[in-house]
Order: structure tokens, then C-alpha cells, then sequence
């Protein structure tokens, strides 16, 4: 599991990902990702998602978004 700091590093890297993505400020993507069941699972040790890459992540994010 990661270190609080390290978590919040990992979600300010989804963030930007997830804005960059969507072409949308990073005040909203924070507020998607807060919303979002993968983010959920991001703070779940068990799920491991920490591990993947913040693109892979916000990947998630904009699937889960979709209803896929």
C-alpha cells in the first residue's frame, strides 16, 4: 500500500490524466474521480489498482463514466 503521500501524488496524476483525457480543468476531473467507484478502489489496498499507470487508471474512470 502506498503512503499518504504517495497516494496523493498517484491521484493528482489520475486527475491530470482523467483532465487531460476529457479536455476538462482539473478542478472537474478531481470532482469525477472523488465521485467515481474506481477511485473507491484505488484507496482499497486489496484491489492493488495503486500499482497501474495514471492513464490506465483514468482509463477506468472515463469506462466506469461511460457505464461500461
Amino acid at each position: 500500500m502506498l503512503r499518504t503521500d504517495q497516494m496523493w501524488y498517484k491521484v493528482g496524476g489520475v486527475v491530470m490524466a482523467l483532465a487531460n483525457q476529457l479536455n476538462i480543468s482539473p478542478e472537474m476531473a478531481l470532482g469525477l474521480f472523488y465521485r467515481s467507484k474506481t477511485c473507491d478502489d484505488l484507496h482499497d489496498p486489496e484491489t492493488e489498482l495503486y500499482t497501474f499507470s495514471d492513464n490506465y487508471i483514468a482509463d477506468e474512470v472515463i469506462a466506469e463514466l461511460r457505464g461500461l
